[in-house]
Order: structure tokens, then C-alpha cells, then sequence
């Protein structure tokens, strides 16, 4: 019965792609108008949600196990397979850099572009992480910054986990379930009503691919985000699961009603909510394991980010002689190994919502003095890129949820 109703229920979506595309294919400006009305409507709901589900999933999985042995043990499965499959992702994307050789743009059209986006460039990198350290327990929830929000529910729930068995603390760990299960109705409530908004983002993303957007001189940069994205996708985070003796085609069909949401809100914390669904209803991983390492997979699992910052550091830099090019092969060797690091961790300190890599990125070349006006030229192609990036971070955060699921049940 529920096989049955998942397979409704992906025919049902699937049906709502196909109609998003050839209504947003039309390129009538009061269909774009609707899709683009619906589409920020979802999107702002799945954000809305998003923030909770964060807070009290790690709250709740923390203050019922938190100091225990199974938390230490999920937790160290979760950090070693997030920092393994980033790590991967940031070295696919440098084979393919080196490989593929994106050559310089035009100098017109560098010259044009001097100047870097003013969204960011008063940012340094140390601002950036000071700027997830919260110095108001209100402020990072209104604000969405989502690495706070970790950093403040991770505390409380370790908080309550250390406090004695009291009535006190039976009441509280009570009153986040009983949220919690608020929450999770809410979302099905939601999800209920997702055709709709797949056809509008389905809409919305092919009326955009209508109007042209992709720019030839920068053609191999893009190839090598995008390829390296679906070879780490389809290739690679394949194989992290048949190592662990996992089902490929199982994980992948369970999940895949996730993934094609990341791709269209480019947002992996505002798919949480569905991610988790998934997960847990038509994986079957443990409630326990999912609404830990999922919220946690959501801010510092982040495979796409990672290649795309090394990858887009790599190809703002070479612009300004900043890679060296001298024949020392160990000098060139450091530097490549150095950025493939500082990508790896730059993207684990990254926060999923849309666009957050760019503007990292960004605020990274602008504090090396690199020329990140060229951030300018990738701007109006990103959106691709972030939607396939999105759909790959949380592709990723699926297949460590179920290799440490699979490793705590058989350990």
C-alpha cells in the first residue's frame, strides 16, 4: 500500500514537471507572472519551515541521547563521511579543472566587469565566521542564519541532556517533541500540496532557459562546475554507498523526490523538511539518526559548494597571475592542495541557502585581492549552477544519512 502511494505520488510530481517545463516553454508573460508568484510562495513556506526543523531536530535528538555513546558514534560516522564525500567533490572538480583548462576571458570583457558585485565585498572570510558565532539568541532565527541556529539548538539540547531527571526537564524535552510533531504536520500539509509548486518552479527555470543565459566565453568553466557535479552525483557518491554494501537504486529512488526539490528551490535547508520525510518514511532510516544528521548534513555537508568554490577561485585567480607558473612541480602541488583544503573547509562553514557559495566565493577572492569584479560575469549563469549544486548537496547529505544509518544498525 505504501509502495503504491509513493509511486502515485512520484507519477504525480513527475506529471508536474513536464507540465511546469511547457508552461514555462510558452514564454507568456501571465503564466511567467504565475510561476513566478507560486514559485516565491513555496519557496518562502519551505523557509519558513526550514528554520524550525533545524532548531528542534538537533534540540530533540540531543536532549533524549545527547552525551550518549550512540550520539558520539553517529556523530563521528556523520563528520567522517561529510568531510570524505567534500573532499571528493573539491578534488573531482580540480581533475576536471586541470583537465579541461579553462582558458582567460576576453580582456573587454574582464575590463568591463573591474568592479566586484557590492553584495559582499565588505565581507571578509573571518567576518564570515564570526558571523555564525551568535551574540543574540533571537537574531540568528530572524535573520536565517542557519549555522547559529545549529551552534544555539545544539547547546540547549546538550543543556537539557546534562540536566537531572527532574520534572522540569521531562517537561521540556516533552514540549520540543510535542513542537516537533506540530512541525512535522505542518510539512506533510505542505508536501500535500507540492505539484503545484513543482509546476511553477518547473515553469520558472524553463521560461529562464528560454530568455538565454549561458555566455560561450566562459563555456569550459561551466562545463567543468556542471560535470563535475553530475560525475560526483552519478559516480562517486554511488560508490561511497556500494562500499558500505548499500542499494544504489534504493537510496536513490527513495530519496529522488528530495533531490529534484533541492533543484528547484536551490536551497538544501529549505528541502530539509522533505528530506527528512523521505528519509525516514521511504528509506527507513531511524528517526534518531535522520533528524540528527540530516539538519547537521544540511550546513556543513556541502559537496557542490566545495567544487564550486575551488573551481571559481581557481578561474578568478588565474586571471590575475595569482597560480603560480613556474616549473616547480612541489610549488604547484601545494598551492592546488592548499585550495582544495581551504575549499573543503570554506564549504563546510557554508549555510544552505541559495547562493550562499557565491557570495563566499566571492568574499574569499575579494580578501586575497583577486579581481572578483569576473564574479560579475558568472552571475548571470549561477542560477544553474546553484540548482545543480543544491540538488547534489542534498543527493550527498541522502547517502551519508544512509551510510551512518547503515553503520549504527550494524555496528
Amino acid at each position: 500500500m505504501r509502495h503504491s502511494s509513493q509511486l502515485r505520488q512520484t507519477a504525480l510530481w513527475l506529471a508536474a514537471l513536464a507540465i511546469g517545463t511547457i508552461l514555462g516553454l510558452l514564454h507568456l508573460d501571465a503564466i511567467d507572472a504565475a510561476a513566478d508568484f507560486i514559485a516565491t510562495v513555496y519557496a518562502r513556506l519551505f523557509r519558513l519551515l526550514a528554520v524550525p526543523t533545524i532548531a528542534l531536530a538537533i534540540a530533540s535528538t540531543l536532549s533524549t541521547f545527547g552525551t550518549g555513546k550512540d550520539t558520539g558514534r553517529i556523530f563521528r560516522h556523520t563528520v567522517a563521511y561529510t568531510l570524505l564525500t567534500t573532499l571528493s567533490a573539491a578534488a573531482v572538480g580540480l581533475l576536471l579543472y586541470l583537465a579541461v583548462s579553462p582558458g582567460n576571458l576576453p580582456e573587454p570583457l574582464v575590463a568591463k566587469h573591474a568592479g566586484a558585485p557590492a553584495a559582499a565585498t565588505q565581507m571578509s572570510y573571518g567576518d564570515h565566521i564570526l558571523s555564525v558565532v551568535p551574540d543574540n539568541i533571537i537574531r540568528p532565527f530572524l535573520e536565517g542564519n542557519v549555522l547559529s541556529i545549529l551552534i544555539i539548538s545544539a547547546a540547549a539540547g546538550f543543556a537539557v541532556s546534562r540536566m537531572k531527571d527532574t520534572a522540569s526537564k521531562d517537561i521540556i524535552v516533552k514540549g520540543i517533541a510535542a513542537l516537533q510533531e506540530l512541525l512535522f504536520t505542518l510539512i506533510r500539509g505542505l508536501i500535500w500540496t507540492l505539484p503545484l509548486g513543482i509546476t511553477a518552479f518547473a515553469a520558472q527555470f524553463s521560461a529562464q532557459m528560454a530568455g538565454g543565459m549561458a555566455a560561450a566565453s566562459i563555456g569550459k568553466y561551466v562545463a567543468v562546475i556542471l560535470g563535475g557535479n553530475i560525475l560526483q552525483m552519478a559516480v562517486v557518491l554511488p560508490l561511497f554507498l556500494a562500499a558500505r554494501g548499500l542499494n544504489v537504486a534504493k537510496v536513490a529512488k527513495a530519496m529522488s523526490p528530495a533531490v529534484l526539490m533541492a533543484f528547484f528551490t536551490k536551497s538544501s535547508a529549505a528541502t530539509l523538511p522533505l528530506t527528512m520525510s523521505q528519509a525516514e518514511n521511504a528509506l527507513k532510516v531511524s528517526p534518531r539518526v535522520a533528524r540528527f544528521v540530516l539538519p547537521v548534513c544540511t550546513t556543513v555537508n556541502m559537496n557542490g559548494c566545495a567544487a564550486f568554490i575551488l573551481v571559481t577561485s581557481l578561474y578568478v585567480m588565474q586571471h590575475g597571475d595569482f597560480i603560480p607558473t613556474t616549473g616547480d612541480i612541489f610549488s604547484l602541488a601545494l598551492f592546488y592542495a592548499t585550495w582544495l583544503l581551504l575549499a573543503v573547509v570554506s564549504a563546510v562553514g557554508n549555510a544552505g541557502v541559495p547562493m550562499g557559495c557565491y557570495f563566499l566565493t566571492l568574499s574569499l577572492m575579494t580578501g586575497i585581492g583577486a579581481p572578483a569584479g569576473i564574479m560579475g560575469i558568472i552571475l548571470p549563469i549561477y542560477t544553474v549552477i546553484d540548482m545543480v549544486e543544491t540538488a547534489e548537496n542534498v543527493w550527498s547529505d541522502s547517502c551519508v544519512c544512509a551510510m551512518t544509518n547503515h553503520d549504527t544498525e550494524h555496528s
